[in-house]
């Protein structure tokens, strides 16, 4: 079995969708003839749902870790909710974290999470460092590698975020 987990930006731009969902469907075409493939997210907008519909397509399961007990409420859009329902329905376990709002602190703690569970970590990250906050990408980045996970960043040419 083979576990990846994902970091990415939320604000992906509209153009930029299509290239990072290919880039995505690419990379994991790599990791399907391994056995069984897992994908943890906490299902964030943008590369985290992404990612996501990626395992499912290629065929492997998800793990899906909410990082508080307010979190679908208070992050998901209202236009986002019903992928967001269906992609916790589709998952194979179902991890909500003890914080009851989300927040850094939350974050932190899911971004621990994914990087104890994988084997690998896809970023998807324009390679910028931290931002200050903690619990970002580049956070989650920095911290695999400390841990000695592999990290496969994808940012392909022409991506960008939305300003």
């Amino acid at each position: 079995m083979t576990t990846i987990a994902v970091t990415g930006h939320m604000d992906l731009t509209e153009s930029t969708v299509p290239l990072v969902r290919a880039a995505l469907d690419d990379l994991l075409r790599r990791h399907t003839g391994t056995g069984d493939l897992v994908g943890v997210s906490c299902l964030a907008r943008g590369a985290d749902r992404l990612f996501a519909e990626a395992v499912l397509a290629a065929g492997g399961r998800i793990t899906v870790v909410i990082p508080s007990q307010d979190y679908r409420r208070s992050q998901v859009d209202p236009d986002q909710t019903p992928l967001f329902d269906h992609l916790v329905e589709t998952a194979q376990e179902v991890l909500v974290l003890p914080y009851e709002t989300a927040g850094i602190r939350a974050y932190e703690a899911a971004n621990a999470v994914l990087v104890e569970r994988a084997d690998r970590l896809v970023a998807v990250w324009n390679g910028e460092p931290p931002g200050g906050r903690g619990g970002g990408t580049a956070d989650t980045v920095l911290e695999a590698r400390a841990a000695g996970i592999p990290v496969d960043v994808v940012w392909p040419t022409g991506a960008a975020r939305a300003s």
